[in-house]
């Protein structure tokens, strides 16, 4: 179990919708309208093209399991052993997140894993976009 109220983000209004989209399940990410190329952290322009416009859009909630570490010395509120690990969406974002749901070892952590969102709620404020091996193919 982690307490993350030791870590918690705090949403602006820039990335509003994201951290909304979590409350309800859902991943909301942003694109470029023109190249429809998504982008992550959220933020108010492309960082490829500051001057495009851009809009939020519903991802799949599905990507694989790019990286992690198995951290066994946790910061406080943490409990040993727990992955860091980095998920790389069907959208192609890379995002730092946990696994959960999941033995936190090797064996269980197979690089290119399918996973899934699994937002995991930390208070009326904040869910965070964790992910769990995929339950489909």
């Amino acid at each position: 179990m982690h307490d993350y109220s030791k870590v918690l983000p705090q949403a602006t209004p820039e990335t509003q919708p994201f951290w909304d989209g979590l409350k309800e399940g859902k991943l909301m990410l942003q694109r470029n309208k023109a190249t429809g190329k998504a982008y992550f952290p959220p933020r108010p322009f492309d960082p490829r093209d500051p001057f495009a416009e851009v809009e939020w859009f519903e991802a799949s909630g599905k990507g694989r399991l790019l990286s992690y570490v198995i951290s066994h010395r946790p910061p406080p509120g943490f409990e040993a052993p727990f992955a860091i690990a980095v998920v790389e969406t069907d959208e192609g974002i890379k995002m730092m997140t946990n696994i959960i749901d999941c033995p936190q070892t090797p064996e269980a952590l197979q690089l290119d894993m399918r996973l899934e969102l699994a937002p995991t709620k930390v208070n009326d404020e904040i869910t965070l976009p964790t992910w769990r091996p995929a339950r489909e193919a």
